[in-house]
């Protein structure tokens, strides 16, 4: 880094406010998500909800330099972000399943949120230090992030490669259920259809939904944003990763494609130890009942949903959507 960016750098500063949310302190919330015992906050402009600590320290991920070699993974939570980050990992090493399955993704593509998940009003060592990794990791890197585009570097996209997987809303809903179910820093207590109105309420971690996509929806011409969704990798996995390979100016080998196909097939995905996190159950964070890679299935919400949440949340998306030309597919005929 040149003395010109040091300085620069140390000006670099996010003209964002996060003002604690009240009904987050309030005992029906707390009685419903257990694991947030600071409550959360929500950021002016950009109504952004998250932790307490990722508040006092926002700069620092605003701050991390984005570099030439990059590859950034962005998504709302439960879009696809695991399954994209192995893929990508793939694709630019050279298609090595069996590093793949010998060592934890997180090692591999640092989710770089992970230091601010925590009720902790302070910035612990350990937390420290991986943020300081993370940013100190060897070219080339893969990082993956559920930030929204305006809280990350602002010359991020003009300076890396960056991958956007959006997901449906339903599907969506259904999925970020179940993982606040199993995470115990979530430890939401309870029904689908209350989690549904907290997700259409802007309410949870990570709101809103839909700025978020619509934002790298409004990108998605940039040469380096690839925007991609969810239901077409279910749909044609294959012809999927031939994109990204592209995107990413790699030329794997059609032997090399079957392979990680293969290895992505949602059948084998859910069995892979390196991405799958069930170590989590035993190390204390994750619930023993529920699976960190559970269905991955485009249509499932109909399943979860009574026709009244249904109608409800189909009222929510047309609001939402007025005036884009953004457009989800909620069911597939054949999926993978």
């Amino acid at each position: 880094m040149s003395r010109f960016d040091e300085e620069h750098f140390k000006k670099l500063q996010l003209n964002v406010k996060f003002n604690v949310i009240p009904k987050t302190r309030l005992k029906k919330f707390n009685q419903h998500f257990k694991g947030y015992t600071s409550g959360l906050v929500r950021s002016e402009p950009g109504k952004f909800v998250f932790t307490s600590l990722y508040a006092k320290h926002a700069d620092r991920l605003y701050r991390m330099q984005p570099r030439t070699d990059d590859v950034w993974l962005l998504t709302f939570p439960k879009c696809g972000t695991t399954w994209t980050s192995e893929l990508l990992w793939l694709v630019m090493n050279n298609c090595d399943t069996e590093k793949a399955t010998s060592t934890p993704l997180f090692l591999r593509a640092p989710f770089i949120d992970v230091p601010f998940l925590t009720s902790e009003t302070e910035l612990s060592p350990e937390r420290n230090k991986m943020l300081n990794s993370a940013d100190k990791k060897p070219s080339p890197r893969i990082f993956k992030s559920h930030m929204p585009f305006y809280l990350l570097h602002p010359k991020l996209l003009d300076t890396s490669k960056v991958v956007y997987v959006a997901r449906n809303p339903k599907d969506a809903i259904v999925s970020f259920y179940h993982h606040h179910k199993l995470i115990k820093f979530h430890d939401y207590q309870g029904t689908l259809e209350e989690f549904a109105q907290y997700f259409m309420d802007d309410e949870i971690l990570y709101s809103p939904f839909f700025p978020h996509m619509l934002d790298a929806w409004s990108k998605r011409n940039h040469p380096n944003l690839h925007f991609m969704f969810f239901e077409d990798m279910k749909k044609d996995l294959r012809g999927e990763i031939v994109k990204v390979a592209a995107f990413l100016n790699q030329t794997p080998t059609d032997e090399q494609l079957d392979k990680i196909t293969e290895h992505l097939r949602f059948d084998n995905f859910e069995k892979n130890e390196s991405v799958n996190n069930e170590a989590g159950k035993k190390q204390g964070w994750m619930n023993p009942d529920g699976k960190f890679i559970r269905k991955g299935k485009t249509g499932d919400w109909k399943n979860h949903f009574s026709p009244e949440l249904n109608s409800r949340i189909d009222e929510w998306i047309e609001k939402n959507l007025a005036g884009s030309d953004l457009k989800f597919v909620t069911e597939l005929e054949h999926q993978d």
